[in-house]
C-alpha cells in the first residue's frame, strides 16, 4: 500500500476519534475547550468537509495554529482574503464565521475565525 494512501486513512481515523470525543457526554465538556471541529468548502472540489482542530480563543476571535502545515491542505482555503467557515457546536450551536489564514516569517500557519455576530 503506498504511504501516502496509509498515512491518509491514519489521519482519517485519528481525526474520526477526536470528532467523535467533542460529542462525548462527560469527556465532550474538557475537550471542546481546546478542541472544535470546523466545517468549509473545498476551494478546488467545492466538497463540504469537516476536521478537527486545536484553538484558543482571543476575544471574540477563534485562533488556530495549524501544526505541520506544509503536511496539511485543509488551511489553505483560508488565504488571502479568506473565506467561510463553521464552527461545529461551538458553545452549544454551530457559529459561521470568517477565517484568514496567515503564514509568518517561519513559516508557521495561523488560522483566524471571525464568528459571525449571533
Amino acid at each position: 500500500m503506498a504511504r501516502g494512501i496509509l498515512n491518509s486513512r491514519i489521519v482519517g481515523v485519528i481525526n474520526g476519534g477526536a470528532s467523535r470525543l467533542t460529542k462525548a457526554p462527560v469527556l465532550g465538556l474538557v475537550v471542546r475547550r481546546s478542541m472544535v471541529v470546523i466545517r468549509y468548502t473545498g476551494r478546488r472540489s467545492g466538497g463540504s468537509f469537516e476536521t478537527p482542530v486545536n484553538y484558543r480563543r482571543s476575544g471574540d476571535d477563534v485562533v488556530i495554529r495549524v501544526m505541520t502545515p506544509d503536511s496539511k491542505n485543509w488551511w489553505r482555503n483560508f488565504t488571502e482574503d479568506g473565506g467561510p467557515i463553521t464552527l461545529v457546536d461551538f458553545d452549544g450551536t454551530d457559529r459561521a464565521g470568517h477565517a484568514v489564514a496567515r503564514r509568518d516569517q517561519r513559516g508557521r500557519v495561523t488560522v483566524t475565525v471571525h464568528p459571525d455576530a449571533s
